[in-house]
């Protein structure tokens, strides 16, 4: 058992408060991870906003990137003072985890938003009270964590920790929906619909791999920027005439369409600016849209829904680093660091737009 510090959020809605508390020792199978770095997601927010109440006391964070401190008997793929990535925790035996498509794990639901770990318990406590915990299967917004094994990738120890974070979750997510699902020919048309951390993702992913064009749409003009300093062909805001647009600028309408914003106007316009026998992944999380039936037919359009780039993290956070190394995956573009007492400021930076991707570093 050991003292940390993290960010407790007591009530659905309440604010981000930072408490003493203790964390246990890791099992078997766990790692014990001294936090440098952890991404701030709209996910966090969103899910502290609506989160169960009887799931509260509760930690957030799910982009934690840090050093290994700890390792439980049964452990083998790292050890201490490995650098490392924390991502989405998933069982590994099930069919989909078999398949390699472990976030579409048959006990996703339990391992990553339970609060809790599979059987039940938290490894945190707060004044001798359990904690719940384990969200993704990391709850990072803490100076420590304990996490399964499954959930950690080791990562370069030259790779800045404000990097690594990212991969967990939204770099995987924004680039592995193209690069694993999506997987464009060169030479394709390419639209993402919100150039936030996932999207821009999605976008530096497309560029890699030789799409063209590609073309960003956002509101905030400095994310549109952004997107053409990493290799958009075009940056539109939304509005009237936006499918009009997209359809000029691919020569008839984007052979695929990344959908970020879980906003049901822009399911329906990336529907429309589609060409025949286009595909339309949607990422962002969102209620109910409503199509024309006729229409989809019509098109033979196909629709993805894709949950954390539908990737086996253990190969596919590599592949992006090696990209990143290359230059051809610049994440570190994304970042705006805060100290971590800052989460407000974070928080805030990210609806606003001024940041695209939050990272938290610790001192």
């Amino acid at each position: 058992m050991r003292r940390v510090r993290a960010m407790v959020v007591e009530a659905p809605g309440a604010p981000f408060t930072i408490r003493d508390a203790d964390l246990e020792d890791p099992r078997p199978r766990e790692v014990l991870v001294r936090m440098s770095a952890v991404g701030v997601c709209h996910t966090d927010v969103g899910m502290r906003d609506t989160w169960p109440p009887q799931l509260t006391p509760m930690v957030f964070g799910h982009e934690g990137a840090g050093r290994v401190e700890a390792v439980g008997a049964e452990v083998t793929g790292v050890a201490p003072g490995d650098h490392v990535c924390l991502t989405f925790a998933s069982c590994g035996v099930c069919a989909q985890c078999a398949a390699d498509h472990p976030a579409y794990c048959r006990s996703a639901r339990t391992l990553n938003l339970s609060g809790a770990r599979e059987d039940g318990t938290s490894p945190l406590s707060l004044d001798g009270t359990p904690l719940h915990a384990g969200f993704f299967g990391q709850s990072s917004f803490a100076t420590h964590a304990v996490v399964h094994e499954r959930g950690v990738v080791k990562v370069p120890s030259d790779l800045p920790a404000a990097v690594a974070a990212p991969l967990g979750c939204g770099g995987q997510t924004g680039a592995g929906t193209v690069l694993n699902r999506l997987r464009p020919v060169p030479g394709s048309s390419l639209v993402v619909l919100g150039a936030g951390g996932v999207g821009l993702s999605a976008l530096m992913a497309a560029v890699a791999v030789g799409c063209d064009p590609v073309v960003a749409v956002d509101p905030v003009a400095s994310r549109r920027t952004l997107a053409i300093e990493l290799g958009a062909t075009a940056a539109l805001p939304p509005g009237d005439g936006l499918v009009a647009a997209l359809r000029d600028l691919t020569g008839g309408g984007p052979h695929h369409v990344v959908e970020t914003t879980g906003r049901p106007e822009m399911v329906r316009r990336a529907v429309g600016a589609l060409r025949p026998l286009g595909e339309l992944a949607l990422l962002g999380l969102g209620g109910e849209v409503t199509f024309d039936v006729m229409g989809l037919l019509a098109k033979g359009v196909r629709i993805h829904g894709v949950i954390e780039g539908d990737s086996d993290p253990g190969r596919f956070i590599p592949e992006l680093i090696g990209l990143y190394e290359r230059g051809l995956f610049p994440l570190d573009r994304l970042v705006t660091t805060f100290p971590f007492e800052d989460i407000g400021a974070a928080v805030a930076a990210m609806r606003d737009g001024s940041a695209v991707k939050p990272v938290l570093t610790f001192a």
